[in-house]
């Protein structure tokens, strides 16, 4: 069943996650998470943060700074029309 605790609704419904439970899925203050409501049941998810992502995610394709800044000057050629 994994993790199980439990959790104490504060004034003006404030819900405390115990410690284990947030550091088990990653939610810290600042953290973006979803809630819904499924057969009488909330349901929490963290939405990842894309920076995050981009900085300690998982890698799935490489490319130099040769290659980012030629693809970036192309992008730039297109936009502006070549301006020299």
């Amino acid at each position: 069943m994994g993790l199980v605790a439990k959790a104490r609704v504060g004034r003006k419904n404030m819900l405390y996650i115990p410690k284990s439970i947030a550091e088990a899925v990653g939610i810290r203050e600042g953290v973006v998470v979803r809630l819904r409501v499924r057969g009488g049941k909330v349901i929490m998810e963290v939405i990842p943060d894309p920076f995050e992502l981009a900085l300690r995610g998982p890698k799935f394709a490489r490319t130099s700074f040769e290659e980012f800044e030629r693809e970036s000057e192309e992008v730039q050629d297109e936009l502006f029309g070549g301006e020299d």
